[in-house]
């Protein structure tokens, strides 16, 4: 009875666990703490969606079971904001379901398609979902590495691809991309996605395509989706979510696009587990997708200043930060003279010193060593403030250093 049970005995350890605890700590004690570490959106979901979640919610009869696969017009709605955004066209009926989230999505469709031993290609650094979902559901996991020199290099990742697929033994199922990224704030353009097809097919592999951050994008170019390769829906399925796009975190609303197997069997497994969202939920999230664009542009606009503030804030206190062209995320190198400590050692002086929360890259990876991650989840005001504070940081560096191997003598 004291074993523990076998699929937590496949997860690793909680690598943001320390960097919460001290957080905790810091609060406890009164400290104001300057927040990165989460990926929380903090702005008001719009205004007319939340009137549509109160005006359905009073109608008795929505407060019954929902439909687990989602309600039907909120597929429609779901496809039609396919087609207006990437001129893809969708089967409502059987290219499209609602999910509770992109992360519940991807888990539950991990369990759909993996059988104990099946080895899948993840990128490395990568959103915890993306390996842990199959490691879960007892996959095993073929680790790519994501970046070169701290940069996506879509020649250099599609020759890690077939590498893997050369070493794998057993053979490969499946492959998860994510662009733009989380926690790298990479993105890909509509070629490497056509490279990326062609070589699913060749190897006949299953692409998971997580789009979370399809609407949060800062240099005019938004991302494209992977469905409007031609052919990709042969192979691929693609996760989306309201949640960055509307300020909608708590909402818990996401959808899963594409090949019509992988679709449906995640509909049967999720008809085994849930019902759905809450109805009204469904309903002002179709009005989310029917509705007005300038709530997301101001939504992009609110994120592109606090990059902006961020990047150059930092950079006068000695930081170099690269902008990220995508998400609400900043994938930072720590700094120089920290180096030596790796990005635990570097997150923990910054919020003790400084007050500043940060994710430590190696809690997305092995190869997110050497890099932070930083949430746009503050405002311009507390993100000048966090600067002031890193800039004494940095200036203090030997000292702080020094007391930091000393503390782990003790």
């Amino acid at each position: 009875m004291s074993e523990e049970f076998y699929r937590i005995k496949r997860l690793p350890p909680y690598v943001f666990a320390e960097v919460n605890r001290l957080k905790a700590a810091q609060r406890a004690a009164g400290v104001d703490i300057i927040d990165f570490g989460m990926g929380n959106p903090d702005m008001d979901t719009p205004s007319h969606i939340v009137q549509k979640l109160i005006e359905t919610v009073q109608k008795p009869r929505t407060h019954r079971y929902s439909a687990s696969k989602g309600i039907p017009g909120l597929r429609k709605a779901q496809a039609g904001y396919y087609e207006r955004r990437f001129g893809v066209k969708l089967n409502p009926e059987t290219e499209v379901i609602a999910t509770l989230g992109s992360k519940e999505g991807l888990a539950n469709l991990a369990m759909a398609i993996t059988a104990p031993g099946d080895v899948m290609l993840v990128p490395n650094p990568s959103y915890p979902i993306h390996p842990y979902g199959f490691m879960i559901a007892g996959g095993t996991l073929r680790h790519v590495p994501a970046l070169v020199n701290g940069k996506f290099d879509p020649d250099d990742y599609l020759r890690n691809l077939e590498r893997g697929v050369a070493h794998s033994v057993p053979k490969l199922v499946a492959l998860v991309v994510s662009f733009p990224s989380n926690p790298t704030a990479q993105v890909c353009d509509l070629e490497f996605y056509r490279d990326l097809i062609k070589f699913a097919k060749k190897h006949h592999l299953w692409v998971l395509s997580d789009l979370a951050y399809a609407e949060i994008y800062f240099d005019g170019n938004p991302p494209p989706s992977i469905l409007q390769v031609e052919g990709a829906k042969d192979v691929a399925v693609e996760f989306t979510s309201l949640s960055k796009t509307y300020a909608m975190p708590g909402w818990r609303m996401g959808f899963a696009v594409g090949n019509e197997r992988l679709v449906n069997a995640l509909t049967r497994i999720k008809s085994y587990l849930d019902y759905g969202a809450f109805t009204p939920v469904q309903v002002a999230a179709a009005a989310a997708l029917n509705g007005p664009d300038d709530c997301i542009t101001e939504i992009r606009g609110i994120y592109k200043s606090r990059r902006d503030v961020l990047i150059d804030s930092m950079a006068r206190a000695g930081w170099d930060i690269p902008p990220p062209p995508a998400t609400m995320f900043a994938w930072a190198p720590v700094p120089a003279a920290f180096a030596e400590i790796g990005s635990m050692g570097f997150s923990k002086i910054l919020l003790k010193e400084a007050a500043v929360a940060v994710a430590p890259g190696i809690g997305f990876g092995e190869y997110g060593e050497g890099y932070v991650r930083l949430g746009l989840v503050e405002n311009e005001h507390r993100i000048r403030q966090a600067a002031r504070g890193v800039k004494k940081v940095l200036q203090n560096a030997p000292a702080l250093l020094a007391a930091y191997a000393q503390e782990g003598k003790e």
